[in-house]
């Protein structure tokens, strides 16, 4: 009996030092990432965050919000790591970064729609057409088209009420440069905000609402929203994986992207994370709402980030 309990011992000790080895093997990455920039970006990198935390728990990651604009202005600054952006850098960030040797890459990880939306019991709004959603936004409107009659005669004689993102956005910038043809050109006179769920409440608590903001939000808040398809010219069309993705969603179909500092990627735990997040990107963007690249274009996406890796002499 004293050999079996002896036996006993030496097993438990055996399977825990075993759990010891298989937790430290785990978690062997610490350090800080620090995370800003779009909105619309944040719910995927949110859910990629949280993954991750699970294999390495030591290692500290805030995810802030302050508007693509915002994320870049830390960027170029040196104060993150990684920015969301729901656009391409603009020139002046570019001299930004520039001028405070700030050095980086940019990787493409999802598609996102830009959704029109109205509120739930809007029964004469079945869809718009590009020009009249410019006619809506475009800067000479503002205090003179005010009301649904003055875009469709049959519409009712109601004071129209515009949400939409901050100008710092990237979202804003996309859209007024894609409808109203100039980036960063629309009225004023709306409910801003860099929260999207700002935005949704906005819509969803007055029927004379019309608002637009990243697809992700309204499949978020479908029961509170309703979904207005967009006619470029060729009939209208609602967002989906499809037509994201095909383009038929014109114009307010967009890539998202993640921009890293260079000098960030000497650090291992940032490294993983970004093979974390382009290896995972593709489930967990459509699980929040996103459209998914394609397997060739995350191949493509994860050889450039090696090859960069390469060129900074990082393994």
């Amino acid at each position: 009996m004293k050999n079996y309990s002896i036996i006993f011992i030496i097993v438990i000790l055996f399977l825990s030092s075993c759990k010891n080895r298989t937790t430290s093997k785990k978690d062997v990455l610490q350090g800080e990432i620090k995370i800003d920039g779009s909105s619309t970006v944040y719910p995927i990198t949110e859910a990629i965050t949280e993954e991750f935390l699970k294999l390495h728990p030591s290692v500290k990651i805030t995810v802030g919000i302050s508007g693509t604009g915002g994320g870049f202005k830390k960027f170029s600054r040196g104060e993150i790591d990684i920015t969301n952006a729901s656009r391409n850098i603009k020139e002046s960030e570019i001299k930004s970064c520039d001028e405070n040797n700030i050095k980086y890459i940019d990787l493409k990880i999802a598609y996102d729609g830009l959704v029109v939306v109205v509120n739930p019991a809007n029964n004469w709004v079945d869809h718009l057409t590009v020009e009249e959603l410019k006619k809506i936004w475009q800067p000479e409107s503002q205090g003179k088209l005010t009301r649904w009659k003055q875009i469709r005669n049959n519409w009712p004689n109601e004071e129209f009420h515009l949400f939409g993102p901050g100008v710092a956005s990237g979202t804003y910038d996309y859209f007024t440069e894609v409808i109203v043809g100039k980036q960063g050109s629309s009225r004023g006179d709306f409910t801003a905000s860099e929260d999207d769920n700002v935005l949704v409440q906005g819509v969803a608590n007055d029927i004379n609402s019309l608002g637009f903001f990243g697809l992700a939000y309204y499949e978020e808040n479908k029961d509170k929203l309703k979904l207005v398809p967009i006619d470029n010219g060729n009939g209208p069309v609602l967002p989906d994986i499809n037509s994201v993705r095909n383009g038929s969603y014109s114009p307010l179909s967009r890539p998202l992207f993640i921009y890293i500092n260079d000098n960030a990627l000497t650090r291992k735990e940032v490294v993983e994370f970004i093979r974390f997040y382009l290896d995972n990107a593709e489930n967990l963007a459509t699980e929040v709402g996103y459209i998914p690249l394609s397997k060739e274009e995350y191949q493509k996406e994860k050889q450039k980030f090696e090859d960069f890796l390469k060129q900074i002499n990082v393994q």
